[in-house]
């Protein structure tokens, strides 16, 4: 992180944890400054809110009951002092022992994420923390990344051992096999 934070930290800033080093969520200044409230940082767009609402909607009527789709930035335990949040995970049913109020400590088949909601400014390559968590996901046993950016409104779809690709939004990309995501028509559906 640039520079020394001088103040304590709340623990609900915290977005993810990285080998015990926080990554706290974005615009978490402004709260800790009085400028905004803490749903105004941890909170989606409009955009983000419809892309994962129908991202929801199409993978549980292509995947029916055999997978569990998780969602609200699910965490992901990969050890003691290490997780990241998913926007969404798809995970085999058998693959959930229990439903509790704990992380994910088995490694879902497919993570989608819409933007991030980490402090970027506050880690000295901000590019580097989508390849860092995508590795890091690869890594934990996840088959399929799948990154949406509504910015650039680019899709990066990366697989472990396989060249990662970026399309365009109006590229057409396969979530899983027999199931195509077309984001423009998703888009399209909200205006």
């Amino acid at each position: 992180m640039k520079g020394a934070i001088q103040q304590q930290i709340p623990e609900e800033l915290i977005y993810e944890m990285v080998k015990g080093k926080p990554i706290y969520y974005r615009d978490f200044r402004a709260y800790l400054n009085g400028d905004k409230h803490i749903d105004e940082i941890m909170g989606s767009s409009k955009l983000q809110s419809l892309i994962i609402a129908e991202l929801i909607f199409l993978l549980r009527s292509f995947l029916g009951d055999e997978y569990l789709i998780f969602t609200n930035e699910i965490g992901l335990q990969f050890s003691k002092k290490s997780w990241r949040a998913a926007d969404i995970a798809v995970i085999k049913s058998d693959q959930v022992k229990a439903l509790d109020n704990k992380y994910l400590e088995v490694a879902p088949e497919l993570v989608i994420e819409i933007d991030s909601k980490a402090e970027l400014n506050e880690i000295k390559n901000p590019l580097s923390y989508y390849h860092e968590k995508t590795d890091e996901l690869l890594n934990f046993g996840v088959e399929k990344v799948i990154w949406i950016f509504t910015d650039t409104k680019k899709i990066m779809i990366a697989k472990k051992g396989q060249q990662w690709i970026l399309v365009n939004w109006a590229d057409l990309v396969e979530i899983k096999e027999g199931l195509v995501l077309d984001l423009e028509k998703i888009v399209r559906r909200g205006k």
